[in-house]
C-alpha cells in the first residue's frame, strides 16, 4: 500500500492554507511543472487544475479533480493523465498543535491500475517522501512560528 505520513510543525489551519492554493499546487507535488486553473473554484468539489509533468524532454498534460473536500480534514484527489488516473486522498490530523499529514495514492484506471503492485507502490513510497517534504517545507515557509511560540511542548 501507498501510505506514507510526516509530521509537519504547524497546525492543520497552516497545511489547508497551502492545499487550497493552486498556485503552491507545483512546488509541492512531486512531478508537476506548471498548474493552471480548470474548472471550479480550487479545492471545492469537483474542481480541477490542469497540470503538465516534465518527463527529460518530454511533456505529459493532465489534470486533478477534487473528488472530496472536507477541511480542516481531508481532501481526495484523482489525477488524469493520457494513461490513467490515481486517487490521492490527503487526511491532515490535528497532532498536539501540529499536524499528521497522510497521503494515501493508489492507481484507479488504465495502465497504473492494470499494473498495479509492490514494486509500483514503491516507486510511489519514494515520491510521496519527497513531496511530504516539499509540503512541510512549503507550509514551515509560508507560516513562521512566533518567536515566543518557538519549540515550546517539543522536546
Amino acid at each position: 500500500m501507498a501510505i506514507r505520513y510526516q509530521l509537519i510543525r504547524r497546525p492543520p489551519a497552516a497545511v489547508w492554507k497551502v492545499l487550497e492554493q493552486p498556485s503552491c499546487y507545483a512546488d509541492w507535488v512531486v512531478g508537476t511543472h506548471e498548474t493552471a486553473p480548470r474548472d471550479g473554484d480550487w479545492p471545492e468539489l469537483g474542481s480541477s487544475l490542469a497540470f503538465n509533468l516534465k518527463i527529460g524532454p518530454r511533456r505529459v498534460d493532465g489534470y486533478t479533480v477534487v473528488r472530496r473536500y472536507e477541511p480542516p480534514r481531508y481532501l481526495e484527489l484523482e489525477a488524469k493523465v493520457p494513461i490513467g488516473s490515481a486517487r490521492i486522498a490527503i487526511d491532515v490530523r490535528d497532532w498536539g498543535g501540529e499536524s499528521l499529514v497522510i497521503v494515501d495514492e493508489h492507481p484507479l484506471r488504465g495502465l497504473g491500475g492494470t499494473l498495479h503492485n509492490v514494486v509500483l507502490d514503491t516507486v510511489i513510497q519514494f515520491r510521496h517522501r519527497d513531496m511530504l517534504s516539499r509540503l512541510a517545507k512549503l507550509v514551515e515557509r509560508q507560516s513562521p512560528r512566533t518567536a515566543d511560540a518557538g519549540e515550546a511542548g517539543h522536546g
